[in-house]
């Protein structure tokens, strides 16, 4: 089973969280990053295998996540 992906994404001065290949998936716009990833944790716990890859303001991933087994079968 392949793994759901979830970005965090800066939207203006704010932060949003989408489903990688989807556009923002949040009911709303999160005024901190911080918020933003606890609703992402809450999703990629929810639906395990999954992925959080948070972006810099710049666009640039920061930091990734991964919930429950990589399905991946390459190190790395």
């Amino acid at each position: 089973m392949a793994r759901t992906v979830y970005h965090i994404v800066p939207v203006g001065k704010q932060w949003g969280v989408r489903r990688e290949g989807e556009s923002l998936i949040a009911a709303k716009l999160f005024d901190t990053k911080a918020l933003a990833e606890i609703f992402a944790r809450l999703l990629a716990d929810e639906t395990k295998p999954s992925q959080i890859k948070v972006h810099k303001q710049d666009g640039k991933i920061e930091t990734e996540w991964t919930y429950g087994d990589d399905p991946r079968k390459t190190p790395g």
